[in-house]
């Protein structure tokens, strides 16, 4: 098809230039080429809605990435080298998956709260130890995925993922259950594996839709009264 562009795996090493003049395309896989580097030019590309550029060796993303507000598919820049993403981000507001992990991430864009039409984020495997404080502007986010990085807080902001039913913070740094989750309706599984939790607090209790607690790995008593009652309710309790 003349609006999809599949490279994937041909060992380029670099885009060729002719991809650049291919204005009209919608999904372009750059995916597992050994790129060292994403030249500006993809800023041309304004029409594309899915673009993946993982399993490379990027160490940075144009601030021009940004540009492409006609992303509403998916952005895969997972495996790669990066150590931080434009603030441009922020301007695709029309994406609804984001693929970020297994990079040297130390944060997230403060802008990424004003990616408004992600559904999943994926941030896993980085060196993040929180989140922007935007966060909460992802309304209609529903999967979070943090495994693997130095999580120690969420922050206060978090409280607004409203529509979040999926969140894994497993292999990470929390010595607590994040309060801000206390009144997210929707949230249906927490994986909290391989933490440093010791206590739970009795919130847990009046989430209204969990349906399974993962505490395995952390020093958590399994007799707590707390955990009886979640699963009296029907949540499935892994300690």
């Amino acid at each position: 098809m003349e609006d999809t562009l599949n490279l994937w795996r041909q060992e380029l090493g670099a885009v060729p230039e002719s991809v650049w003049r291919r204005t009209g395309l919608r999904v372009l896989i750059l995916a597992d080429n050994g790129l060292t580097a994403l030249p500006p030019d993809i800023g041309r590309l304004h029409r594309l809605e899915t673009l993946d550029l993982g399993h490379n060796a990027l160490t940075s993303v144009p601030g021009e990435l940004g540009g492409l507000t006609g992303l509403s598919g998916c952005l895969y820049l997972h495996d790669n080298r990066l150590t931080r993403l434009p603030d441009s981000l922020g301007d695709l507001t029309r994406l609804r998956y984001l693929n970020v992990g297994e990079n040297s991430l130390t944060a997230l864009p403060p802008t990424i709260g004003a990616m408004s039409g992600l559904v999943e984020l994926r941030a896993q495997h980085n060196r993040l130890t929180t989140l922007p404080d935007g966060i909460g502007g992802l309304r209609n986010l529903r999967e979070l995925w943090l495994r693997g990085n130095a999580v120690d807080h969420l922050p206060a902001s978090a409280a607004g993922l409203s529509e979040l039913r999926h969140l894994d913070l497993r292999e990470n740094a929390l010595t607590r259950v994040p309060e801000p989750l206390a009144g997210l309706p929707r949230l249906r599984q927490i994986d909290l594996r391989s933490n440093r939790l010791t206590h739970l607090p009795d919130w847990l209790t009046l989430l209204p839709s969990l349906e399974k607690l993962d505490l395995r790995w952390n020093a958590v008593d399994p007799a707590l009264p707390l955990l009886g009652e979640l699963e009296r309710r029907g949540c499935i309790v892994l300690t």
